[in-house]
């Protein structure tokens, strides 16, 4: 990526390979955080990025545009200038009150997914209470299949091995399993975990208050952030169609867009992208990495987006990324 930004040919290559744009995803924003074990780190962005990152779309002469506007660019001609889509996931309280004081600041629109157990109280972010048993203690014990699997995690690499199998682990179960699990585990390793999904979610104040600025689409993505691929068709459907009602209710307007639950390749199904287009979301955002095509060539019900790694801080490798030179381009 550095000889692509030294060299210029990221820039060379963007007309051939940038489409019409590109949907950048961002989940955490906050000030950086000085812990040894930090398996999260990578969807974490700080404010002062944020607002570098805005300042240098800016200068680089991208139009930073609402999701309503990638979905009117990628069916009409491509234009002169590519646009970038700022996008949000997982309703964090961080959002209101460290990203939102700078997006509001520039005026740029941007999008954030809710899955609307959270703000109701109810939500479980089992992947943050994992994070803190595996933090606080020297070994974890837990029945996987029938057997007692014991995981020993006094260093650093130990804890990231241990997070990383526990997390795949933890998704491939069904929603009561997934449940019954990480309550049994904050039991016995003491994490309070609905104390700590309480804490880190906006509540629907906060959210009525971003709904209410016209730069900020709230959309839905689902009721409890299952990953769809474990769940039978109807339950798949029932949650995407719940989410999209509970936010509708709560913040009186149309819930027009969704993002997948991960959404990466182990989590979504052809039949969640024709859910999505029955229950009339005009939008429905992966965890692809791709560009944005003009002419109809992308597929809205798939939307690919561009994930930051919030541990890499250079803005020419963003330059870069954004060119659409790494990806491969869609037939």
């Amino acid at each position: 990526m550095e000889l692509a930004y030294f060299s210029g040919s990221a820039r060379l290559t963007q007309r051939n390979t940038g489409g019409a744009g590109v949907v950048l995803r961002f989940e955490r924003v906050r000030e950086r955080q000085h812990r040894r074990f930090q398996p999260l780190k990578a969807d974490e962005i700080t404010p002062q990025f944020l607002d570098r990152t805005i300042r240098a779309l800016k200068r680089w002469k991208y139009d930073i545009v609402s999701i309503d506007e990638v979905c009117r660019r990628a069916v009409t001609l491509p234009t002169a200038r590519r646009f970038v889509c700022l996008t949000f996931d997982g309703g964090y309280k961080d959002v209101i009150s460290s990203a939102y004081p700078v997006l509001s600041r520039y005026g740029v629109p941007f999008t954030v997914y809710l899955p609307t157990a959270f703000p109701d109280g109810i939500g479980e972010a089992w992947w943050l209470a994992l994070e803190e048993m595996i933090a606080r203690g020297s070994r974890i014990s837990l029945v996987i299949d029938g057997k007692e699997r014991r995981f020993t995690t006094h260093s650093s690499s130990e804890k990231y091995l241990a997070y990383e199998f526990l997390v795949s682990w933890l998704r491939t179960l069904p929603p009561p399993d997934l449940t019954f699990a990480i309550n049994d585990l904050c039991k016995r390793y003491a994490v309070d975990l609905a104390g700590l999904s309480r804490s880190v979610s906006m509540d629907w104040e906060d959210l009525r208050k971003l709904a209410a600025d016209p730069n900020v689409t709230i959309g839905s993505a689902t009721v409890n952030y299952p990953d769809l691929s474990g769940l039978r068709d109807a339950d798949a459907q029932r949650e995407m169609a719940m989410g999209k009602a509970v936010a509708e209710a709560a913040l009186r307007r149309d819930v027009r867009h969704f993002a997948y639950p991960f959404g990466d390749r182990d989590a979504l199904r052809r039949q969640h992208v024709a859910m999505a287009e029955e229950l009339g979301f005009a939008s429905a955002a992966t965890t692809l990495p791709g560009v944005v095509e003009a002419k109809g060539y992308t597929n809205l019900r798939a939307l690919p987006r561009v994930a930051w790694d919030g541990r890499q801080r250079s803005l020419r490798m963003m330059r870069v990324i954004l060119s659409g030179a790494f990806f491969a381009r869609r037939k």
